[in-house]
């Protein structure tokens, strides 16, 4: 076995140079599934922020708090399936495991910030993924919200057990997602970039009979 000891990370820079353009992943599907028109309000309100920045962070809770505090100026949530935010709301860091957290971040500032976590956390024992071209995030807000949760999902969301700022790994459909509460009335569904389309087309159809607006 040899002692050699394990070489420092390297980065490399993976944005493109110039401008080139950018699709979110359900660009296609906006395309190809026209939302079928609603008879006044609609129940259910879809809305996608693409293009944000996800880094998926794993390591020692103590040693990678310091670091996220020292960067972002936030503190890791501490308790299970715990998400947080910082004051504008745009920033958020969600519990998935004992030694795993999800930040999102504008679109833009996941590179400059992947850095400046490597440079605090120099050579400790972490991981750091960006997952940002792999991801995305669907709301749901809407008076009809929570019943199209309760025809996709098997995870309780009603509002004693589902409260505001909680998030966990479920099942959505036939796919996984992150399910998040940021607030009293909308919903997130942090999905990956294979399976966009997927539940974007389940969305359509267990939202039909209360409408949907996707504007």
């Amino acid at each position: 076995m040899s002692n050699a000891s394990v070489p420092n990370v390297c980065e490399f820079n993976t944005v493109p140079d110039g401008n080139p353009q950018v699709e979110s992943p359900l660009a296609w599907s906006y395309q190809q599934h026209p939302v079928p028109r609603t008879n006044g309000q609609a129940g259910v309100v879809l809305r996608e922020k693409a293009l944000l920045g996800h880094l998926v962070l794993r390591g020692g809770a103590i040693v990678l708090d310091e670091a996220v505090r020292a960067t972002l100026g936030m503190s890791l949530p501490a308790k299970p399936n715990a998400l947080e935010h910082d004051d504008s709301g745009e920033r958020t860091i969600q519990w998935l495991s004992p030694d795993e957290w999800l930040v999102i971040v504008p679109g833009g500032e996941e590179g400059a910030l992947e850095s400046a976590l490597r440079q605090v956390l120099g050579d400790a024992h972490v991981s750091i993924v960006n997952a940002s071209g792999g991801q995305t995030v669907l709301t749901l807000s809407g008076d009809n919200a929570r019943e199209v949760l309760m025809k996709s999902i098997s995870y309780d969301v009603h509002p004693s057990t589902f409260t505001v700022g909680k998030g966990v790994t479920t099942m959505f459909a036939k796919a996984t997602v992150v399910l998040r509460r940021p607030s009293e009335t909308h919903w997130e569904l942090v999905v990956r970039r294979s399976f966009a389309d997927y539940c974007y087309r389940w969305l359509l159809d267990a939202s039909a009979e209360y409408g949907i607006d996707t504007q």
